[in-house]
């Protein structure tokens, strides 16, 4: 049985980029583990606006919705500009390459496995079968 190395090319790529992104990606799985900062973005990537457009359907009140909003810019998954005293959010699909890139990685480490325990169980099962 093959034996999974923790040397193996995969894991030191993941390792390398958890390295050198693992702040970026805590922060935006932080500010994506929230379900009303998820609706926000679900919102906002229909279209851009308004804060007070924002707090209406969520129920929450303005500065509650405000730090929901300061998680989500500090993570850059979304952008706020003010024109007098209307500020206006709109989202930055671009932030969340990092996350996906990082799935991706998980997914190839995990099919990798997945590959290895199948043709292990075809392995005994052949076995068995002589």
């Amino acid at each position: 049985m093959t034996k999974f190395s923790l040397a193996s090319p995969v894991v030191l790529m993941i390792v390398s980029f958890m390295a050198k992104h693992d702040t970026d990606l805590s922060l935006l799985f932080h500010a994506l583990a929230d379900p009303t900062r998820r609706s926000i973005l679900t919102r906002l990537a229909e279209e851009s606006a308004r804060v007070t457009d924002l707090a209406g359907p969520t129920g929450l009140r303005l500065p509650t919705v405000m730090r929901h909003l300061s998680v989500l810019e500090e993570a850059g998954l979304i952008s706020t500009s003010k024109d007098g005293r209307i500020r206006t959010c709109a989202i930055v699909p671009e932030a969340l390459d990092p996350v996906r890139t990082w799935l991706d990685e998980q997914r190839a480490v995990w099919e990798a496995r997945l590959d290895r325990l199948d043709a292990f169980v075809i392995n005994v099962m052949k076995e068995r079968a002589e």
